[in-house]
């Protein structure tokens, strides 16, 4: 089977002289399934951006097809090329069984358009709750909405983060969907612990940044530590908050870091902190929870650091203060903590737990090519 992933930004997880560019969740899950299914043997292709690279070159196994620079084009007419010429141009070269794409947005439609063309398979994964839901869909352009739904009721099978996503999407599209859980690199090093706080987010408006300041000033003796690069469009909020970030004496601003420079961060905190409005299953939960870093958070997905016990989960962002200061001020309480969070990426997501959902889907719907009925099982959440 000829499995090919459409991610426009994961070069900067895959590729090593890309490492430096903004990488965002979905580019690192993408790249972490990528190479698990190459490393077992499959014969796997990744769509990607334009970046100067040659086009085919292979990284661990993978090949990559370029589509065109992001930069590229008149605007309006570049909807058209070389957007939409330079996808089909990259699927066409990749001449993929099944096509794998993450993240609302107007590739959803493009790839199922092609795929329904040209008799391939399209499985399409949610990459954040607002995903799910149309009344809270982060696309920007009337245009892109009605193709990522279009992609939605065209795709062969679509996954989604946890069992609440599945009823979101249920009630807000009337899909049908399957809960496939999330890779997660073990680390390199032993934690050190040495830093109190983390926070790690693109910085977007969503994110909501000015908490981690409002944060700082509360909790003065705490070392926190911020990583983020500017969305585009965000470019002004990013300066603001660097500019305050400096003014605070206890918080650290990075910027945006690589994802391998991220990593060793999170080694280095006790805490997390996740301050958000809208998520999905961020990838920064696992890479603390896999380390033995506790997270102290608004969103919980499925109820999962409630239930196992993983963190604080906060009612409001007032409450973020108690519930870091409550962890740090308690080592027995981090330290049981800390604990149950090694115990449970240990129980719960290795290769062999996540894998199988995504292999027997991608088996699913190369049958039902052939057979022309598709047959998914019911949507559960994988860790309850």
């Amino acid at each position: 089977m000829k499995i090919c992933f459409v991610g426009l930004h994961n070069l900067s997880v895959l590729a090593p002289e890309f490492k430096d560019r903004m990488v965002g969740g979905e580019p690192v899950q993408q790249t972490l399934l990528a190479r698990a299914l190459a490393r077992r043997g499959h014969d796997v292709s990744m769509i990607v951006a334009d970046l100067g690279q040659a086009d085919g070159m292979q990284y661990g196994g993978i090949r990559t097809f370029k589509a065109y620079r992001l930069d590229a084009g008149v605007p309006v007419l570049r909807f058209v090329h070389p957007r939409w010429t330079g996808l089909w141009s990259a699927l066409m070269r990749a001449d993929a069984d099944v096509y794998y794409t993450s993240c609302a947005g107007m590739e959803a439609g493009l790839l199922a358009l092609y795929c329904r063309h040209f008799g391939k398979r399209f499985v399409f994964r949610s990459a954040s709750d607002s995903d799910c839901d149309k009344s809270r869909l982060l696309v920007r352009y009337a245009r892109d909405r009605w193709l990522y739904a279009y992609g939605l009721r065209r795709a062969d099978a679509i996954l989604v983060q946890s069992a609440s996503q599945a009823q979101t999407l249920l009630r807000s599209y009337g899909l049908a969907s399957r809960v496939a859980g999330m890779l997660v690199e073990p680390p390199l090093s032993a934690p050190t612990h040495d830093l109190d706080v983390l926070w790690v987010a693109n910085i977007g408006r969503v994110k909501r940044p000015d908490r981690v300041l409002w944060l700082a000033a509360r909790l003065p003796r705490a070392a926190i530590h911020m990583v983020g690069g500017a969305l585009p469009g965000e470019e002004a909020l990013f300066a603001g908050v660097r500019d305050a970030a400096a003014a605070c004496a206890n918080l650290t601003f990075h910027g945006p870091l690589s994802y391998l420079d991220a990593t060793d961060l999170y080694g280095r905190a006790k805490v997390l902190v996740n301050t958000s409005d809208v998520e999905g299953f961020p990838n920064s939960y696992l890479q603390a929870w896999i380390r033995g870093v506790p997270v102290v958070t608004l969103i919980d997905p499925d109820r999962v650091i409630e239930r196992e016990g993983l963190g604080v989960v906060v009612r409001s962002p007032a409450e973020l203060v108690g519930a870091v200061a409550s962890l740090l001020g308690s080592p027995q309480a981090w330290q049981a903590a800390s604990d149950r969070c090694r115990g449970f990426m240990a129980r719960e997501f290795g290769d062999d737990r996540i894998l199988p959902a995504y292999l027997d889907t991608f088996a699913r719907v190369m049958d039902a090519g052939r057979r022309g009925l598709v047959a998914m099982p019911s949507s559960e959440a994988p860790h309850g």
